[in-house]
């Protein structure tokens, strides 16, 4: 018996497989005659497939609970999502221009601060940015550039435009299982491959290198670059073992690094001391460097600050990078483009709520049954309300906490977010299940856009929580060139 896909409804949500009952949106069609094609047998050998090739290859993440960390396959569904790429090739140029303009945002705030000057945001909200580093004014990274790898939230609403959730600038994640996806999908279906236009992916870990390439400080052919990691009890660790082999680079944990005194950063190996050039690090700020920032890390370099500052090193992203994480900073964006840019916002903000604006604020207070509420700098899902699915006691926390420190909080409406169809568990009927996507940019020298990104998909009927921390899965993103395929 085939998979029943005509009764199989999106419900009010825009479905990005699925345009009405049995009929597929049109970059999707030859992956949905193909799939109809398919028996139960077969799906569930594809999904048994697929359970196994994740378990050879090794690809799992962490979750840090309260019982200790727990090591998890990665959840992976077989079923991809497509976006056609006239679309998309208007998203990846929405996504360069927001890394371009927040980079220099940025490198204003650590010099200048003409932006503040000129009344754009409100002088308090620099003030009082949890991930502004004092420590970082004045310096000028290559290029001008502070965050090289950015990862970008984006959600479909139900007009099927794409919209910024938020901006991820410190040590984005996920890039590795996007990879990943991709090489599950073409050993479990591989000859969808053959009869679909899909663009590849692959390419990201050589444009990564040359990203990092370029900010080297010294002019050679072949510059040092490490990954540093925070060990193997880090939630990512599986990503920085993986870019680091597919890059050529060495992983390494702060003890592996030393900081001499002409202020130039050396690997340790079996050889002696390496002068190393560009550090990608996966490590948060304020555990860098114990000269600096915490004086208990045993994560960092003592030292690290001394050489970036000097030159000597290239630290990607830089230090300070987060302060543009901030989530009432991402409520000034589009008017940061236009700043800096002179330009009009090729994507646009989720409509944002301040909650230090008093007017805004009786607002939310008003509304948080029906709004999505976020402290500006938490990620992974933490530390949020989602007013739909709250209960009263909830609500009232957290209008103690907004009334507390309205600063820290900014709230959103509750977004009917897009859906594709997903294979749950041993059922094998397809069942809407909402969903986001994390392209990944890239910005140095040059810039680059990943061919979509990391799909995260909300396992649990009608939740919208999809991160893998919180219990989402995930899908392969295709990027369809209908044209090409109807020439």
């Amino acid at each position: 018996m085939a998979l029943a896909w005509k009764q199989y409804e999106p419900g009010q949500f825009y479905d990005e497989i699925i345009s009405s009952p049995g009929n597929a949106r049109k970059p999707a069609q030859k992956l949905l005659t193909y799939l109809k094609s398919l028996n139960d047998e077969e799906v569930a050998s594809i999904k048994m497939a697929a359970e196994s090739t994740i378990k050879e290859m090794g690809v799992s993440f962490t979750v840090y609970t309260d019982e200790g960390n727990i090591d998890r396959a990665w959840p992976f569904d077989i079923i991809p999502r497509v976006i056609s790429k006239k679309q998309w090739d208007k998203t990846a140029a929405g996504l360069s221009q927001r890394l371009q303009a927040l980079n220099m945002f940025i490198d204003d705030l650590y010099h200048d601060q003409k932006i503040i000057k000129d009344g754009i945001i409100p002088e308090f909200v620099l003030k009082q940015s949890k991930n502004y580093r004092k420590e970082c004014e004045g310096i000028s990274p290559a290029f001008g550039v502070w965050a090289h790898i950015c990862g970008t939230d984006l959600v479909r609403d139900s007009d099927g435009e794409f919209y910024v959730l938020e901006d991820n600038l410190r040590v984005p994640s996920g890039v590795s299982y996007m990879l990943e996806n991709r090489s599950i999908m073409k050993r479990v279906m591989p000859e969808i491959f053959e009869q679909v236009e899909i663009a590849p992916v692959g390419e990201y870990t050589a444009k990564l290198f040359d990203t990092l390439s370029a900010l080297s400080p010294r002019r050679i052919k072949k510059p040092v670059i490490v990954v540093l990691t925070p060990g193997i009890f880090n939630s990512a660790y599986f990503e920085h073992a993986f870019l680091a082999q597919q890059m050529g680079a060495e992983l390494v944990e702060g003890s592996d690094l030393v900081v001499q005194d002409d202020d130039c950063v050396y690997m340790k190996t079996i050889s002696g001391l390496e002068k190393v050039d560009v550090i990608y690090r996966r490590i948060d700020d304020l555990f860098l460097d114990p000269e600096v920032f915490n004086k208990d890390s045993v994560l960092g370099v003592p030292g690290l600050m001394r050489a970036w500052r000097a030159g000597n090193v290239s630290l990607a992203n830089a230090p300070g990078a987060g302060v543009a994480d901030d989530k009432v900073v991402y409520a000034f964006v589009p008017d940061v483009i236009k700043y800096y840019l002179d330009q009009d916002p090729l994507i646009s903000n989720v409509e944002t709520y301040l909650c230090y604006d008093d007017k805004q604020r009786d607002y939310v207070l008003a509304n948080l049954d029906k709004l999505v509420v976020k402290p500006a700098n938490e990620s992974g899902g933490y530390g949020m309300l989602v007013g739909p699915h709250s209960t009263k006691k909830e609500r009232e926390t957290f209008k103690d906490l907004i009334k507390a420190n309205p600063r820290n909080y900014i709230a959103q409406p509750t977004l009917a977010l897009s859906t594709a169809p997903a294979l749950i568990g041993k059922n094998n009927t397809p069942e809407p299940r909402h969903l986001d996507l994390r392209p990944f940019i890239l910005q140095s020298k040059d810039s680059y856009v990943t061919t979509g990104g990391l799909t995260r998909v909300a396992m649990k009927k009608g939740s919208l929580v999809v991160n893998s921390s919180q219990g989402g899965g995930s899908k392969d993103t295709w990027i369809v060139d209908t044209e090409a395929e109807a020439k």
